[in-house]
């Protein structure tokens, strides 16, 4: 796509793909057969906001998830007040097809402070909530916490802290931002890859903590922070701030494959983010390799099976 931020793409079941990015003022669902095809495939607007009060200004990163046999969607927006109206929404929906039947808003995430970028885990029978939280912080902007969840729009217990920014590559732009965490579980171990710095950053880029498969997700002590950026910035192929991303399969879901957001020139700006897709491999060591982000002048294969 030419613009869009914060792409999420997920496969389902029904061998479609299910593709969302950032559009400010609403929130629109693409359907695709193929990968490739998301960005150009039908699209339907499935939620406007009220003009005024919370909710109204300010949709970013929404995210499609299925979760007990029902659709649910979470999209960060804000009453227009800024970071201090920013809150955590989330719509369902039964129908099995999510681009039909109605999407009802069951309200606002209880977060402890105000935040975006939420996100669903679901691993071994729980859920659990992750997001990026702001607060009145002396040294930093955003930092993701972790909260289990009772249903998909409730949580309950007390919130963990998983990663601030600690690094000079979390500080650049002029803020100091841990946000959009999602997960990948592998080879007994789950993987949460975060953004970090600011979006409009040459280096956004992305971080990544480990833990064990089996241990206590909302135990901090779970999780091994990696001291370097696990994707940054390609200067020789002209991709900067690169981050915010999805994961997903290819449609014989052989390939993983990346799905993430980036600016095409130097200093671009966040209004030129472009969302990509990009297949990744394994180390030996069992941890993702993501490589370099490959310029758009750049012939690829197709995903495997399209």
């Amino acid at each position: 796509m030419e613009k869009g931020a914060d792409p999420w793409m997920y496969l389902h079941t029904d061998g479609c793909y299910y593709y969302m990015v950032t559009c400010g003022n609403r929130l629109d669902l693409h359907r695709s057969k193929v990968m490739t095809g998301a960005a150009k495939a039908p699209k339907k607007t499935v939620w406007l906001p009220p003009q005024e009060g919370p909710g109204c200004c300010e949709l970013w990163a929404p995210e499609i998830h299925f979760i007990g046999e029902k659709w649910y969607i979470y999209f960060t927006a804000s009453d227009g007040s800024g970071d201090a109206g920013r809150k955590i929404y989330v719509l369902e929906n039964d129908n099995d097809d999510p681009t039909q039947g109605e999407w009802t808003e069951k309200g606002p995430i209880p977060t402890a402070l105000p935040g975006l970028d939420g996100t669903v885990l679901q691993h071994d029978g729980k859920l659990y909530f992750m997001y990026a939280g702001y607060g009145h912080f002396p040294d930093y902007g955003s930092a993701i916490y972790a909260v289990a969840m009772v249903n998909p729009w409730t949580v309950a217990g007390p919130e963990v802290l998983l990663t601030k920014p600690e690094y000079d590559w979390e500080k650049q732009g002029g803020m100091a931002i841990n946000e959009g965490p999602c997960f990948l579980i592998r080879n007994g171990k789950v993987f949460m890859i975060y953004s970090a710095s600011t979006t409009w950053s040459d280096d956004y880029s992305l971080g990544m903590l480990t833990a064990a498969a089996d241990s206590d997700l909302l135990d901090p002590s779970s999780w091994v922070k990696s001291d370097h950026p696990v994707f940054v910035k390609c200067v020789e192929n002209g991709v900067f701030a690169p981050g915010h991303n999805s994961f997903t399969l290819s449609p014989d879901r052989t390939e993983d494959w990346i799905v993430y957001h980036a600016i095409p020139t130097s200093e671009g700006g966040a209004a030129n983010r472009q969302p990509r897709i990009q297949r990744f491999g394994w180390t030996e060591q069992g941890e993702p390799d993501f490589g370099k982000p490959v310029s758009t002048d750049t012939d690829v294969p197709v995903p495997s099976g399209e």
